[in-house]
């Protein structure tokens, strides 16, 4: 079994994490794996949503030890800097929405990568645990960017040292996920944000990513100048020519993703 699935269709790609046996952790092959995935996502014009989860119990339970140990194994140097670095910066970078649909533990890297997403929702069984604390470790993978931007600065610092496992509930009434959803109704939940995501102005929701971006570090002034020069770009899309027809003529929009 590949380490890494990718099916297309319908304008949205599902990419899930493929090994189960040991919680959808990371080794070098799978991390490989999944740069090229997310690479094919962008450069397939049809693809106009990505979602990522996992097989099995987890979602990803973050770097799979057994590979760290081994004497022959990538040095923590390595797996920082050419596994996971590269994943969140292509998440971040795809200009496409990209939703992670967490349906069970989320841990370590795999925490951070869920939280690097554009829109997080997990099932009610699901959790979050910033674990590298309990291995003498530093959250990794974008996890002490992202996370004080989410819950604030003190619940983000405690979280990661203490090491405290947060629900799925939990997690959104702190703003860390969008939403929980009950177990039952995960799956189709999740699947239709996706589908939505991926029948909007694509092209309109790249802009709204690329300055979110650059409102992590810009001032003020460098954010309005950005939304000015974003905004006239996304108004010379057809999917925003057809937005202002369909919302005239009272009628559903048809985006195209152009």
């Amino acid at each position: 079994m590949s380490t890494i699935d990718l099916q297309i269709e319908n304008g949205l790609a599902r990419i899930r994490l493929q090994r189960p046996k040991v919680f959808n952790s990371f080794n070098r092959e799978m991390a490989l794996a999944m740069h090229s995935a997310l690479d094919s996502c962008q450069e397939d014009a049809a693809v106009r949503c990505v979602m990522i989860s996992g097989e099995g119990k987890a979602f990803c339970a973050g770097q799979d030890l057994q590979e760290v140990t081994d004497p022959n194994g990538p040095e923590l140097t390595s797996i920082v800097r050419d596994h996971y670095n590269p994943i969140i910066e292509r998440i971040r970078g795809l200009n496409k929405p990209v939703v992670a649909a967490v349906n069970g533990v989320a841990a370590g890297a795999g925490a951070n990568i869920a939280l690097c997403c554009d829109v997080v929702v997990a099932c009610e069984s699901a959790s979050f645990i910033q674990a590298f604390s309990k291995i003498g470790l530093i959250p990794d993978s974008g996890g002490t960017f992202f996370l004080p931007r989410l819950i604030g600065f003190q619940r983000a610092s405690a979280l990661m040292m203490l090491g405290d496992k947060v629900s799925a509930k939990q997690a959104e009434e702190m703003g860390m996920i969008y939403r929980c959803y009950a177990d039952s109704d995960f799956a189709e939940a999740g699947e239709k944000i996706a589908r939505k995501l991926a029948e909007m102005p694509t092209i309109g929701l790249a802009y709204t990513k690329k300055a979110l971006n650059h409102s992590m570090v810009n001032d003020l002034g460098s954010q309005l100048a950005l939304e000015e020069q974003l905004q006239t770009k996304a108004g010379s899309t057809r999917d925003y020519k057809e937005g202002v027809e369909a919302f005239l003529q009272k009628r559903k929009a048809q985006f195209t993703g152009q």
